[in-house]
């Protein structure tokens, strides 16, 4: 009985490991850089200071040199 305990306690400790390196994974994961030009056709401004684009449809993304 204890043996089934222990089990169950390492199958669901894994399991909820896994779902946390899932969600890391997918939490790094960046969208493409882009041209100040998309950023601008997208309805965004640049912004020089950080180099990104500022609202539009790739607000937040990097800008290219």
């Amino acid at each position: 009985m204890r043996i089934r305990r222990i089990l169950a306690a390492v199958i669901a400790t894994a399991a909820l490991a896994g779902l946390g390196l899932t969600g890391a994974a997918t939490a790094t994961a960046q969208p493409g850089a882009i041209s100040a030009a998309q950023c601008m056709e997208g309805g965004g401004t640049v912004d020089t200071s950080n180099l990104t684009c500022k609202g539009g449809i790739y607000n937040g993304r990097y800008l290219i040199d």
